[in-house]
C-alpha cells in the first residue's frame, strides 16, 4: 500500500464504530436497491433491454479503434475541439491548460467520477485555479474537503444534521436548522453566483455517440446544463468506453441507467450537447488511464461496459456496512474493485476481497458485467502475482494442504473440536478475527464423515 492508505478492512472497521450510522446507512441504500427492483419489475421487457445494452456494449469493445476514430471526426466537423490524453496526469495538465489559455483562475464543474479518478481538483487547486462542484452531494463533501462515497449519492454517508452543521460551518446558515428545504435552498444561493460568474465549466459525459459526435450528460438537478449554457468554455471529459455507436441505442441505456441508479423512469435532464454554441468554446477530453490494459484483459474487459449507475453499490453488503470511503479509489462498491487493480494491482490488492461473493451485484448490473465473477478472478491474479499479505498466503496454502490430504483433514477437524471444547480460550481471543464479530459456534460431537459412516453401519445392521 502507498502511504496513508488504509486497507478496506481497517477503514470498514472504523466506519463499523458507530453502529447507528452503519445500519442508517444500510438501511438507507436497500431503500434505493428496493425501488430500482419496483422500477424494473414495472417493465415486462427490462431483461431484454439488458441484454441490448450488454450487446450493444460488446461491439463498442470489440470495435473500440474504429467507433473512437468516427466519433472524433464527427465531433471535429460539429466544432468541437478533440483531445486525446493516455492517462491522468496527461487530462489534468490539457484541462489547465485550456482555463490557463483563456486567463481565469475559477471554474465550476459538474459531477464526473473520471475527474475524481484523475484527481482533477487537487492539481488545480495546486496550479492556482478555484473548482467549485455544483452537483449538491458534490457540493458538500467538497466543503468537508471529503472525497464522495458513492457515483450517484456523492453524500450518502452523511446524515442531514451532518449538512447542517458543514453549511453552517461554511455558508453561514442557522446553526441546528436540519431542514432539509432550507439547506437546500442555502446551497442554491450559493451557487447561484458560481454559475453566473464562471467563464469555463466543466462537465463529465455519460455517453458519447459515434454516429453524430455528440455527447449526452444526464443530472436530476440541471447544474450540467446551468455550467454548460453559461459559461464561455464548455470542457467535457470522458473515459473512452462511454461511446456506443448510434443515437437510437441511447434509448436503450437511457431506460435503464436512471431505473437501476435510483428507481426512477428517466433522468431529470438528458441532456445532448453536438456542437458549441455560437461564440462559445468546446472542448472534449477522450482520456485512457488503464482503459486499454483493461480492453486488452479478456477476462476483465467487460468491466468497461459499466455506465457508473451504482446500482451494485446499493445492492452490495459489503459496501453498505462498510462505508465507500474504505474503498480508498474514486469508485468504491463491487465495480470499483474491478476496475481499481487495474490501474494499481499493489495498491489495491485488498479490494477484490471485500466482497462475499454472493453475486447480487452482478443480478442487478444493468448492462451484465460479471462483477461476482471477476472478483474472484481478480484474488486469483492477485494471489499469483504475489500482491496478497504473506499471513493469508500462507494461511491458505496450509489450508489447500489440510483440504487435499483426508488423512490430516480428519485429524484437523478432530483436534479442532477438542480445542473448541475443552480450551476455548485458544479460540476466543483478540488473535481470532471471527471471535472479535461473533461467538464460536458449539463444537459438534462429530464430523458429518464419522456421523455418515456410523449410519451405515447401522443400516448395514438393520438388513
Amino acid at each position: 500500500m502507498k502511504e496513508n492508505t488504509i486497507d478496506h478492512s481497517t477503514a470498514a472497521a472504523t466506519f463499523n464504530k458507530d453502529v447507528e450510522r452503519v445500519n442508517w446507512h444500510d438501511e438507507t441504500l436497500w431503500f434505493v436497491r428496493s425501488k430500482r427492483d419496483k422500477s424494473a419489475h414495472a417493465i415486462p421487457e427490462w431483461e431484454t433491454l439488458r441484454e441490448t445494452a450488454s450487446n450493444i456494449k460488446n461491439n463498442v469493445l470489440s470495435n473500440m479503434h474504429h467507433y473512437l476514430q468516427e466519433f472524433e471526426a464527427k465531433a471535429k466537423e460539429n466544432g468541437i475541439i478533440v483531445h486525446w490524453a493516455a492517462d491522468g496526469d496527461e487530462h489534468n495538465k490539457i484541462v489547465h491548460s485550456i482555463i490557463a489559455k483563456h486567463g481565469v483562475t475559477q471554474m465550476v464543474k459538474s459531477k464526473s467520477m473520471l475527474t475524481e479518478e484523475c484527481h482533477l481538483n487537487e492539481y488545480l487547486a495546486d496550479n492556482g485555479v478555484e473548482v467549485i462542484d455544483s452537483d449538491l452531494g458534490e457540493f458538500i463533501v467538497q466543503l468537508r474537503k471529503e472525497p464522495p462515497s458513492h457515483i450517484v449519492l456523492p453524500a450518502i454517508h452523511l446524515k442531514k444534521e451532518d449538512v447542517s452543521d458543514t453549511f453552517h460551518e461554511h455558508l453561514g446558515t442557522e446553526k441546528g436548522n436540519n431542514n432539509p428545504q432550507y439547506l437546500t435552498e442555502a446551497a442554491r444561493k450559493e451557487l447561484r453566483d458560481t454559475f453566473l460568474t464562471r467563464k469555463i465549466a466543466l462537465t463529465g459525459v455519460n455517453f458519447a455517440v459515434a454516429e453524430t459526435g455528440e455527447f449526452v450528460v444526464c443530472t436530476n438537478e440541471g447544474n450540467a446544463d446551468m455550467g454548460a449554457h453559461l459559461a464561455d468554455v464548455h470542457i467535457a471529459c470522458m473515459g473512452f468506453e462511454k461511446l456506443v455507436p448510434q443515437r437510437k441505442h441511447l434509448g436503450v441505456f437511457l431506460r435503464l441507467l436512471a431505473r437501476s441508479a435510483t428507481g426512477q423512469p428517466i433522468t431529470t435532464f438528458s441532456s445532448h450537447f453536438k456542437k458549441p454554441r455560437e461564440g462559445q468554446e468546446m472542448h472534449i477530453v477522450i482520456v485512457d488511464n488503464g482503459r486499454s490494459t483493461q480492453l486488452g484483459r479478456e477476462e476483465f474487459r467487460n468491466s468497461l461496459k459499466c455506465i457508473r449507475c451504482g446500482a451494485c453499490m446499493n445492492t452490495c453488503p459489503v459496501y453498505r456496512r462498510s462505508g465507500g470511503h474504505s474503498y480508498h479509489n474514486a469508485v468504491a462498491g463491487p465495480i470499483g474493485s474491478i476496475l481499481a487493480p487495474n490501474l494499481d494491482m499493489k495498491k489495491n490488492a485488498d479490494l477484490p476481497f471485500a466482497s462475499t461473493l454472493c453475486g447480487s451485484c452482478t443480478n442487478v448490473c444493468p448492462v451484465k458485467i460479471d462483477i461476482h465473477d471477476q472478483l474472484y478472478k481478480w484474488r486469483q491474479v492477485l494471489v499469483k502475482e504475489g500482491y496478497t499479505p504473506t499471513s493469508k498466503t500462507v494461511a491458505m496454502k496450509g489450508m489447500s494442504a489440510v483440504l487435499a490430504n483426508p488423512s490430516v483433514f480428519k485429524i484437523a477437524g478432530k483436534a479442532g473440536r477438542f480445542v473448541i471444547k475443552n480450551m476455548p480460550f485458544m479460540v476466543n481471543n483478540s488473535m481470532n478475527a471471527w471471535y472479535n464479530q461473533r461467538e464460536m459456534p458449539t463444537p459438534p460431537q462429530e464430523s458429518f464423515r464419522e456421523w455418515y459412516a456410523k449410519k451405515q453401519k447401522e443400516s448395514k445392521d438393520k438388513k
